[in-house]
């Protein structure tokens, strides 16, 4: 006789219901925590290869960083969808779609995973061309680039398995798998990037990331996990539920890649500077890295913010959605606060962190510490109320926003000053501030309308009515004609 199984564990109620700003804390500071942990490996790294290559390896890594988002972000989109609907059937206590969405998610990331890395290797060079990387840099980047197109699978299923739990109202499962990947990440590059160079970094990331998606699969598997993948659970793929994740994630993935080619293009900017490997260098350190501290704790709370969010619009509480977002954003102010504190207090005490011993590399990267500790108010705003957004199901509005502010705004003003007066660094981070605002105040602005309330959500089919038959007319009716239905449509009205 087969012995008692694990029951799995309920969802977390408490995100709808009773005190909201516990509830907020609650999902907000282990994601916060997580991405701080994230961050500050991408620190390390940093500053290995910048005292073991030089400069000009952190500038090859924040290139390369810069073109693997943008590829990451597409693929990882299906999660933003993932997301969605998790956090609605966690909120109406439906774990078994909660299940199936999952593991929907799961087959086609990793699909998708093989499609893009094999078109990434073969499209690098290109890519670092469009770029305009100085020659040194693109020697550094290029192999670095492609081992991490061809590993980051494991990186794309630890994205997957976080959002999964993030949204189903469990951040402290993420937390752990993120601390085991940072920890295994430092351990691996201590010894691969001396050994190796800037390319030891990738192998380490590959490394550690392919390890724990292996074991957060397999934490899926076991009955007591909020998320399970149970025997003799259908394992084919559902076309259904898949449309439904694109549906809702590709403007996610659109938004992301349209902010991530931006930033393409800003580096573009950047490597047609007179001083071109400087600024990229300080802008991979400053921005990608410093001012990550900001963007990852406010990535964290725009987490939160989809889960509080999503889940309370699923138990049909929208107000306490309201509430949530607002929380998170004040959570946010504080965390920029203190960051942006230490941008203008010890930009160069920071900044010597990484290596960085040459004059003119600190003065443009101080420079631009000093606009990104305004910008941080900006942007963690931003974050939370798209959180909102997104978690409601609201994914286009953040995608042309961010079509706006991200790519209009700061990429038409570099433009206009490269044609006008000439571009210097100062000039682009000021562009980078203004894009920020613009975004911030467009994300509240939305948000506020309020149209979020009346998105529906379902991954059914419809039911089709039964046919009217001789036996079964209605006395009095016209006769009925059967008819076909038109192939059911899982998406969303609003």
């Amino acid at each position: 006789m087969a012995g008692p199984q694990a029951k799995p564990r309920k969802f977390d109620r408490s995100i709808i219901e009773g005190p909201i700003r516990p509830a907020v804390w609650k999902l907000a500071w282990p994601t916060m925590l997580q991405n701080v942990i994230a961050g500050l490996q991408g620190i390390i790294d940093h500053a290995m290869v910048g005292h073991f290559v030089g400069y000009t390896a952190n500038a090859a890594i924040g290139v390369s960083w810069q073109i693997i988002l943008v590829v990451i972000v597409f693929a990882a989109s299906v999660f933003s969808g993932m997301g969605v609907l998790v956090a609605r059937f966690a909120g109406a206590n439906e774990p078994e779609k909660v299940n199936r969405v999952v593991y929907q998610a799961f087959l086609t990331a990793a699909g998708l995973a093989g499609i893009l890395g094999a078109v990434g290797w073969v499209a690098a060079p290109a890519l670092l061309d469009l770029v305009n990387a100085a020659p040194d840099v693109y020697a550094e980047a290029l192999p670095f680039l492609r081992a991490m197109f061809v590993g980051f699978i494991g990186m794309m299923m630890f994205f997957m398995l976080s959002g999964a739990f993030r949204a189903a109202g469990d951040p402290h499962t993420p937390l752990r798998l993120g601390v085991a990947m940072t920890i295994a990440t430092v351990a691996f590059n201590v010894v691969l990037i001396p050994m190796f160079g800037t390319i030891g970094a990738a192998y380490g990331t590959i490394a550690s990331s392919t390890l724990v998606s292996a074991y957060g699969i397999w934490r899926v598997m076991q009955p007591h996990s909020v998320i399970h993948f149970e025997p003799g659970m259908d394992l084919r793929p559902d076309f259904t539920i898949i449309r439904s994740l694109f549906r809702f994630g590709l403007p996610t993935g659109v938004q992301g890649i349209a902010m991530n080619v931006a930033g393409v293009l800003l580096l573009r900017f950047i490597g047609g500077l007179d001083e071109s490997a400087e600024a990229q260098a300080a802008y991979a350190v400053g921005y990608t890295e410093l001012f990550s501290l900001i963007t990852w704790t406010s990535v964290g709370l725009m987490g939160a913010a989809a889960t509080i969010a999503g889940q309370n619009l699923g138990a049909r509480n929208p107000e306490r959605a309201v509430e949530g977002v607002r929380v998170a954003s004040h959570i946010g102010l504080g965390v920029a606060a203190c960051i942006g504190a230490l941008f203008v207090l010890i930009p160069r005490y920071l900044l010597a962190v990484f290596g960085m011993t040459d004059g003119r590399v600190i003065d443009i990267a101080a420079e631009l510490l000093q606009y990104l500790s305004v910008s941080g108010f900006f942007i963690t705003v931003a974050l939370s109320y798209t959180g909102g957004l997104q978690g409601t199901g609201d994914t286009r509005s953040p995608l042309y926003i961010s079509v706006v502010s991200q790519i209009v705004v700061p990429l038409g003003l570099c433009s206009i000053l490269q044609a006008t007066t000439g571009l210097q660094p100062g000039y682009i981070w000021l562009a980078i501030l203004l894009g920020h605002i613009t975004r911030c105040t467009l994300s509240v602005a939305r948000f506020r309308q309020g149209k979020w309330r009346d998105i529906q959500v379902d991954i059914e089919a419809p039911a089709r009515p039964p046919l009217v038959t001789a036996e079964t007319e209605v006395p009095g009716a016209e006769p009925h004609v059967p008819m076909r239905d038109p192939a059911p449509d899982a998406a969303t009205r609003t």
